[in-house]
């Protein structure tokens, strides 16, 4: 890439509108003074693949991968990074110079940095931690954990089959627990985490019986529209530390970030503004 060169990147997905994604790029760039820009991309599943071998033609430095290709990607790239083949999903591209396609999977980095930062003295190896979900983002979760070197992990999903599914994937440290008993499960834990759409604007309801919440239990839930949902509100009024998911979203774009335009961003208090708007 030349000097005369400008760096795009975007984020794919199916609907696309919705995304704060390109609201935090853009403020990172222009915080930075850096050449580039970043853009929502309307995509079709079926024209997919088109569109992800034409980007890098187009100056496109990389893109984020979000609902519905974060699966389907996997069949179209040259490289897949370890944790993103465990994960078994892609949020990120990075468009090589060599012409290769790289991908990766940032979620459980983004994960467990939000948490670190919105709770400083948590501890990965305090108690099980307690994950409600069985979807993509509770793969990055329960991965991320072990990784960081939490020894037991609690899992409850509405569909039973698929937490064992995750179970068969993930090994021994998971422990499946039936929906009927996910409040008794909160109870165990200390770390708790609601990877569910439950609680999310304009969606069902979170009803998971949260009278077992203790104090100095660690709770974040990956709903960040409301910012503060009805499992934080009550985690927080029984002493519990809260996390909110929007950090997450803001972690997960660091790596991603860094590799498109050069230059390492910050998650704070300025970057949560530029988002929130």
């Amino acid at each position: 890439m030349t000097q005369h060169d400008i760096p795009l990147a975007g984020v794919i997905g199916n609907p696309i509108a919705h995304s704060l994604s390109p609201r935090l790029h853009k403020h990172w760039l222009g915080r930075y003074g850096l050449k580039g820009d970043y853009v929502p991309l309307h995509v079709h599943e079926e024209d997919l693949e088109q569109v992800v071998r034409t980007l890098p033609r187009m100056g496109f430095v990389g893109v984020n991968i979000t609902i519905p290709h974060k699966v389907a990607i996997l069949d179209l790239v040259d490289h897949i990074s370890d944790r993103a083949i465990l994960i078994g999903a892609a949020n990120t591209l990075i468009f090589r110079k060599d012409g290769k396609i790289h991908a990766d999977n940032t979620d459980g980095y983004g994960f467990v940095s939000n948490l670190r930062q919105g709770a400083p003295d948590w501890r990965p190896d305090a108690g099980p931690a307690a994950v409600l979900g069985a979807g993509g983002a509770a793969r990055a979760v329960i991965s991320s954990l072990i990784e960081v070197g939490c020894t037991e992990i609690l899992l409850s999903n509405r569909t039973r089959q698929n937490a064992e599914a995750l179970k068969h994937d993930f090994g021994s440290k998971v422990h499946v627990v039936d929906w009927v008993q996910a409040g008794n499960m909160i109870e165990e834990a200390a770390t708790v985490v609601n990877t569910t759409s439950l609680g999310m604007t304009g969606g069902a309801e979170f009803r998971v019986p949260l009278d077992g919440l203790r104090p100095g239990t660690v709770v974040t839930d990956l709903v960040y529209n409301p910012l503060r949902t009805r499992l934080l509100l009550t985690a927080e009024a029984a002493g519990c530390t809260v996390v909110d998911g929007l950090g997450m979203l803001l972690h997960q774009a660091v790596p991603a970030f860094e590799r498109w335009f050069g230059t390492r961003p910050a998650v704070d208090e300025a970057t949560r503004a530029a988002v929130l708007g």
